[in-house]
């Protein structure tokens, strides 16, 4: 096991495809921001049964570029 330390601010990457940021320390609570392709899946431990798969977790979509869906020359 790898054990590193971090501070607000800073991240870690895994394998050029996942990054972990520690965005907050309150206390002994860490609030992590983890950016990974959808194709990898992100739970946690706790709900994560051995023996059966990990459930799919909604991310929020990127944003829209609302200009690219209206036409030029619509009225």
């Amino acid at each position: 096991m790898l054990v590193l330390t971090r501070k607000i601010g800073e991240s870690l990457v895994i394998d050029g495809e996942i990054t972990i940021k520690v965005s907050q320390i309150q206390g002994n609570r860490v609030r992590l921001c983890i950016d990974a392709p959808k194709s990898h899946r992100v739970v946690r431990s706790e709900i994560q049964k051995d023996d059966a798969p990990a459930p799919i977790v909604a991310r929020t979509p990127s944003r829209i570029d609302t200009a690219k869906l209206i036409p030029t020359n619509a009225k």
